[in-house]
């Protein structure tokens, strides 16, 4: 364990351990290896252990990252300018993936009309964080609680707008390593009584075929493949009757994330604002995260007869939403302190050493026609 990090309470320590013999026993009954897709699933979502699933706070400054609708209302406000016009053509349902502490959920009710909404439905699979979307929900938009519905499980169709802020980074991913000998899948073994890193030849068709097709041009050269997000668009592609799906994260076009410098990947760690190169530190207390390849999800929306409607920087997206005129709206007087404060939040957002050029809006759509004003300048869809 890295001594320079802050280490858990007992009772976390204890739901790790406990976390860390589910995966054991997991290895030991496949002939002391599973693949790191499999590793990755078990330490976010084994049930009540795993990150996601677990009882410990994750975001804001007592979690373990930032992120931005945690950071200011700006960014919820900013967003509800472009998904009125989409509510006004659909039945007027927002279905949020992965609410988060229900921030998001809470400034884009605010900035939407209730008029043209009709229901507001979260799908999350943490328990602990339901509790504070519906807490959090309650005590700032009471008005709203009753077009508030969590959902277990997906519907049978969707008509309005599907929004997931930070959902796809947190999907269990492939990894993959390209050698001069063949395409090598990575796994995990118990090696000396710790998981360590294990490879073997590829024997699944379609992570092969995905190997293949991307064959970086650098060899060894290590990263990540996206199936489970691409199923994942393909999935809601097949279920939108009518509307738009519209992703925000971190992440890069396919011909930048297999760039011969990035030849070791994505994957990373996030533990108490840490960032941690180790994916077996603490399983279960620490966030495990691939940068996403948006070609794969533009390609999955297309192949699965969406329209791909616009692909730009988070920093683009906000501006041509017009986020420096919430600003003001919210705050009109340019020397109170609140205004100091939310700007100082709002260019965290969009400047390009902070969120604003990493993360990425894609968006795809169904029978809807609308002006897209996200994507008015900056429309990056050619490099997909």
């Amino acid at each position: 364990m890295n001594k320079n990090l802050p280490l858990p309470d007992a009772a976390a320590e204890q739901s790790s351990l406990a976390l860390q013999q589910l995966i054991a026993n997991e290895i030991q009954c496949h002939r002391n290896w599973i693949s790191f897709h499999d590793y990755m699933q078990l330490a976010l979502f084994a049930p009540n252990l795993g990150y996601y699933t677990g009882g410990s706070h994750k975001i804001g400054s007592a979690g373990d990252f930032v992120t931005a609708p945690s950071l200011t209302p700006l960014f919820g406000l900013t967003l509800a300018r472009q998904i009125e016009p989409l509510l006004k053509q659909t039945a007027g349902n927002v279905y949020e993936f992965g609410a988060g502490t229900g921030e998001l959920a809470v400034s884009l009710l605010a900035g939407l009309n209730p008029d043209v909404l009709q229901h507001y439905y979260i799908m999350d699979v943490s328990p602990e964080l339901k509790q504070r979307q519906l807490a959090l929900i309650q005590a700032k938009q009471p008005q709203f609680a009753d077009k508030v519905v969590f959902l277990d499980s997906l519907p049978s169709e969707f008509d309005g707008v599907i929004i997931g802020n930070e959902v796809l980074d947190a999907m269990a991913s492939e990894v993959v390593r390209w050698t001069e000998q063949g395409v090598m899948q990575m796994g995990v073994s118990i090696v000396d009584d710790v998981f360590a890193w294990q490879e073997r030849p590829v024997n699944d068709e379609r992570i092969l075929a995905e190997a293949l097709r991307i064959n970086p041009d650098k060899r060894p050269f290590t990263s990540e493949l996206h199936l489970n997000q691409a199923a994942f668009i393909a999935t809601l592609a097949q279920k939108l009757t009518r509307g738009a799906i519209i992703m925000i994260d971190y992440g890069f076009d396919e011909g930048q994330y297999y760039h011969p410098q990035r030849s070791m990947g994505t994957l990373i760690g996030h533990y108490r604002h840490h960032v941690v190169d180790d994916p077996f530190f603490w399983p279960g207390l620490m966030d495990l995260t691939c940068h996403v390849n948006f070609t794969a999800m533009a390609q999955a929306a297309v192949d699965s007869d969406l329209d791909l409607i616009g692909y730009t920087s988070q920093a683009h997206f906000l501006f041509n939403l017009g986020i420096t005129e919430v600003l003001l709206a919210e705050h009109p007087d340019i020397n109170s302190k609140e205004y100091l404060q939310a700007a100082s939040a709002m260019q965290k957002l969009v400047a390009p050493h902070e969120m604003g050029e990493l993360f990425k809006v894609i968006a795809m759509g169904r029978n809807v026609d609308v002006d897209w004003q996200g994507f008015v300048s900056g429309d990056w869809c050619h490099k997909l």
